[in-house]
Order: structure tokens, then sequence, then C-alpha cells
């Protein structure tokens, strides 16, 4: 929560709680409904898709939240030395809002703008226009608004929601007041406005435009530099054009610099490029894997306990026997992840690291259910995963 809470900070559906995906519901059905009962020709492929492209979006999310949470545990490459406290994932488990929020309005603005109808699944114009509007107009504007909102009035009303997270996690790209959402989401909207009024509105150009603006939200907020220098060498104007994540993470420990979107271009133009962000960048590109001190052994007990992991839900990581019923949905996915897990993860690996004043400790898992203890045949393979971290 902000300092001081402005207008509009709570989202509209927060007191539904859990059941807050109800909103979705009359517009998914609608769209579904329609889809199955016209003619072929009738059909609009577009208003059928959106749905499945907001369940898309919430599993690209998840795969970054993984795999930032395993990459920092294990330490290479990470650029901050500050634990995730409980606060921030309580603060962060709502970051599927935003996804509610854009669906809604994909649903409005289908069923109500000209040119939203039956989109074609290419138009080279609508991709060009959507990379120029947004490099142009979008970045600009939104370089000169986060600068606006880091003055005190608006900071403590709305962005030190955002701000409270030192060290981030790719969820934290999202976590803002619905006020704030409101803005960017008028910022986005450009390219794909634009594209559709002008009818050069394309799938790829409307799905592309979005899942880029989710990608380089995600990549800026992992806490781990995962960007190779060869990048820039090949291209070295690149470094004004897509930013990387010890860039920005430089504007969450240092505040009033660093305030591009993707584009550190303009960074450059207005003097608010941060002088350390280069020496951050090559430190932790050189940054090794960490030696624990001690280490805690576990194993996984039944197929859904991958998802009480640290890098599984946050909202079931404190609740190791609850079983939600949308775990019962995503069986077969659960049971698939679950043989990768088991049997193509050749050896055990860090689940959590822990710093407690110069003693680290970290949580290794054993890449074994309950069931495989209780073989002959199978005791002897978790240790032998083991000696092959050595």
């Amino acid at each position: 929560m902000a300092t001081k809470p402005g207008i509009l900070t709570d989202w509209p559906w927060q007191p539904l709680g859990s059941f807050k995906y109800v909103v979705l519901a009359p517009w998914a059905a609608h769209s579904t409904y329609s889809f199955m009962v016209k003619e072929e020709s009738e059909r609009d492929i577009g208003y059928f898709l959106i749905l499945p492209f907001l369940l898309l979006r919430m599993l690209h999310n998840q795969i970054w939240i993984s795999l930032s949470r395993y990459r920092t545990a294990k330490g290479n490459n990470r650029i901050v030395d500050k634990g995730i406290e409980f606060e921030q994932v309580d603060r962060e488990r709502s970051w599927d809002d935003q996804i509610l929020f854009n669906g809604i309005l994909f649903y409005v603005g289908y069923l109500s703008l000209p040119g939203s109808h039956n989109l074609p699944f290419w138009r080279s114009d609508g991709v060009v226009i959507a990379s120029l509007l947004h490099a142009g107009p979008v970045e600009f504007l939104y370089y000169w608004l986060h600068r606006a909102l880091h003055h005190h009035y608006l900071y403590s009303r709305y962005h030190s929601h955002h701000h409270s997270s030192i060290a981030t996690e790719p969820i934290t790209s999202v976590i803002h007041p619905f006020a704030e959402h409101i803005a960017y989401f008028m910022l986005f909207a450009i390219p794909l406005l634009t594209t559709m009024l002008t009818g050069t509105a394309s799938i790829p150009s409307f799905v592309g435009y979005v899942t880029y603006i989710d990608f380089m939200n995600n990549l800026g907020h992992c806490n781990y530099e995962l960007i190779p220098k060869w990048v820039f060498s090949i291209f070295p104007p690149l470094k004004y054009l897509m930013y990387t994540p010890s860039f920005h993470s430089l504007h969450h420990t240092q505040f009033r610099t660093n305030y591009s979107l993707f584009m550190p271009i303009y960074d450059h133009m207005y003097g608010t490029m941060d002088k350390s962000s280069d020496t951050l960048y090559d430190a932790s590109l050189k940054r090794r894997e960490e030696l624990p001190d001690v280490v805690h052994l576990t194993h996984l007990t039944t197929l859904e306990s991958i998802y009480h992991l640290r890098i599984g839900f946050a909202s079931l990581a404190s609740m190791p026997l609850t079983s939600k019923w949308y775990l019962w949905l995503m069986w077969p996915v659960t049971f698939l992840w679950s043989l990768i897990l088991s049997w193509n993860y050749g050896r055990a690996f860090v689940l959590e690291s822990i710093t407690l004043q110069k003693l680290k400790l970290q949580s290794w898992l054993i890449p074994r259910y309950n069931i495989h203890y209780m073989f002959k045949w199978q005791k002897g393979l978790p240790q032998q995963r083991l000696k092959k971290l050595y």
C-alpha cells in the first residue's frame, strides 16, 4: 500500500477475493457461445481467442516467476542481495489483477471499436506502425509520466506502492494501484487503437505487442542479469533501445535515475542515466554461484507438491497440505510437469537461499516423490543425483 493512498488505489473487485475471476465469466461465456453457435463464415476468431490469450499471459508470467526464483536462489548473476520478505510476497500476490483489467477492456474494445472484428492473421504495415508508435509516443510519454509519479505528491499516494519492493521479482512490474494501471493502459493502447482505427491491425500485431510488454516488464524486474554482452557488441545502438535487469534495478535502489520504460535512450537524452549502470551490469554478469555453509535437503511428496514450492505458487507455498479446486483442472499439466521434473532433471537443485548474518543457508530439492522411496530399485537414485552436484 502507498504511504498515503490516493483515490482509485484499490481494484474494483478486491472485495471478491479469490472469486474475482467471475468478472470475466460473462464475456468468456458470450465469446465461447458465439463461436460455437454461429456458422463458420460468421465466426469471429479474435473475440473467441481473448480468453486463451489471457490464460497464456498468466502462464508466461508464472514461467518468469519460477525461473527468476530459481536463478536468484543459485546466486549467479544476481543483482540485489536482499531477501524477499513475507510482506512483499503478500503484496505481490495480486499480480493477475492487471490481466483481468486488460481482459475486460479487450472484450469491451473488441465489441465496440471499428476495425476490431475479424482481424487478419498478418499485416506488415500494422506491425511497423505499432513498433514506431511504441518507440516514439509511448516511450516518451511514459518517461515523463514516470518522472511525474516520483514527485512527492503522486509518489506518496501511488507509486511508492511499487517501490516498496527493493529486491524485485518479475511480478513486481505490475504491482501498482488501480489508478496507475489506468494511465499505463492508456499509453499502451496508443499503438493498438491506432492500428485498429487505420485498419492495419492484425492478430499478431495485437498479441505480439501485448506479449512484448509482458516480456520486457518481467525481464526488467527479474533481479538477475541475463543479457549477454555479445548482444550489445553485435549492435552497439541496442543499448539505447533495450534495457537490462541491472539497469532497471538501479531505479529501484536509487529512485531518481533510469526512468525509461524499456528504451534507455530517453534517460541518456535528459540526463537521468545512472552513472553506475554499466558497472553494475558487468559485475552482475561476472557473479558466480554461491557456495552454502549449511544445506537442508528436501524432496517432493505428492504430484501437487510442486506447486507448494517457492518456485511454484506463492499462494500455496505457506499451505503445504492444502488442495485447491483449480489444481484438479490442472491435473494433466501437473502430471506432465511432474514427469519432466522427476525423470529428466538429473540432479538435486537449489530451491531457496537465505543469509543469516554471515551464515549462508540453502535448501536443495531432490526431484523424487515419496513413492520413489518405497521401491528398492529407486532407493539409490537420490544419492546418485546428489553426487552429481560435486
